[in-house]
């Protein structure tokens, strides 16, 4: 039996909203352990080949990075992204996937150079077939939109930059 990237971050959605602090699951040989706080000792298991994995929160993150057979945006470049000064940064809640418009063929929320206030809805991020609004947090001017519709974004990855005033 195989999980699919779906599989694993509904598995995880679950998991995250349940009252469990520590979970392991096995389905056939795939064994699945998360813990939402703290860090616990590694589980000494077979590696990829049973996709065996043992990640401390924020698990979802960790873990689809780990299992994802889609595309991948390295963390590393997400967070070293310089912000220049004078600008704020809008950054994905989670990961999922980016959408500019509320559905395919409608206007994008926004554009380059829209003015916007600290509650319009700038973007979507998908997860799981769940969209969550993106706001924009302060007032002023989109300046750039860092994300491509339709992509993979990592938790906290940048995906606009607004100019405030």
């Amino acid at each position: 039996m195989s999980l699919s990237n779906d599989d694993v971050l509904k598995i995880l959605k679950l998991i995250d909203e349940s009252g469990y602090d520590d979970v392991r699951l096995e389905i056939g040989d795939i064994k699945l352990t998360v813990q939402k706080h703290g860090v616990r000792e590694p589980v000494s298991q077979p590696a990829f080949p049973e996709r065996s994995i043992a990640a401390p929160a924020p698990a979802v993150p960790a873990i689809a990075a780990a299992a994802a057979a889609g595309p991948a945006v390295s963390s590393a470049a997400t967070r070293a992204e310089p912000i220049e000064e004078g600008l704020v940064a809008i950054r994905s809640p989670m990961l999922g996937t980016f959408f500019r418009a509320p559905s395919p063929g409608e206007k994008p929320f926004v554009e380059v150079g829209a003015e916007v206030n600290a509650a319009d809805t700038v973007c979507l991020v998908e997860v799981m077939k769940l969209f969550n609004s993106v706001k924009a947090g302060v007032a002023g001017t989109i300046f750039e939109i860092r994300a491509e519709n339709g992509a993979m974004v990592e938790h906290d990855q940048v995906l606009m930059l607004i100019k405030q005033g």
